[in-house]
């Protein structure tokens, strides 16, 4: 597939280029951050929270909203899955890195969304994007072999456990808090997670 940088007038209806702040030393710190050969998330990372960066986000981007800055590093080149917030996400590159998207409202009636819909773009190294709340999105994949590593900002306790049960319509692809999540059959995910995805489980190796 294309695959076009988040600097295209293509990307404008996902999100945003984050020009107004600096995020050298958060590029700098992901680097010391694990890479390993599958995909991890960490939700809220104290190396990087502790950074100049974390207020000026959380002020700049956030409105003073408490938030977290995690990552999402390692190996992948599949779609498996996608996921929204009621929240924008900011993602900071540490290496390049290519975001797959889609956009909310081509979710289907029926809670499916077609793959076909998808947008490959490449993050640069060093360059940060809001994704906006109505942007489909989930782990970025390879640029290059050796990995990625992606800085991951969110209102705070985004993507932690769930407190209650959900059931029903939209509240039953809610999988962690402020996640909800459409799974490709072929996606490897845990069973029992939300499915909807149809259609290529697209792969860019």
């Amino acid at each position: 597939m294309e695959i076009k940088k988040v600097t295209d007038a293509a990307f404008r209806k996902y999100g945003r280029v984050v020009d107004n702040v600096d995020f050298t030393g958060l590029v700098e710190k992901l680097a010391e951050t694990p890479c390993p050969a599958d995909t991890v998330y960490e939700p809220s990372v104290a190396l990087l929270e502790a950074l100049p960066v974390f207020e000026e986000l959380k002020t700049k981007t956030y409105g003073e909203l408490p938030i977290q800055i995690g990552y999402c590093n390692g190996n992948n080149y599949k779609l498996n899955a996608l996921e929204y917030h009621r929240s924008s996400e900011i993602n900071v590159a540490g290496t390049d890195a290519i975001l797959l998207v889609g956009w909310q409202p081509d979710i289907a009636d029926d809670g499916t969304y077609d793959t076909s819909k998808v947008e490959a773009f490449l993050l640069p190294k060093g360059t940060a994007v809001e994704v906006y709340a109505t942007t489909l999105h989930y782990a970025p994949c390879n640029a290059a072999e050796g990995g990625f590593r992606v800085a991951i900002v969110l209102p705070k306790d985004t993507n932690l456990p769930l407190e209650k049960d959900h059931a029903g319509g939209e509240d039953a692809r809610l999988t962690a808090k402020n996640k909800w999540l459409i799974g490709h059959p072929e996606g490897g995910l845990p069973e029992g997670s939300p499915l909807g995805l149809v259609g290529e489980n697209i792969c860019l190796k």
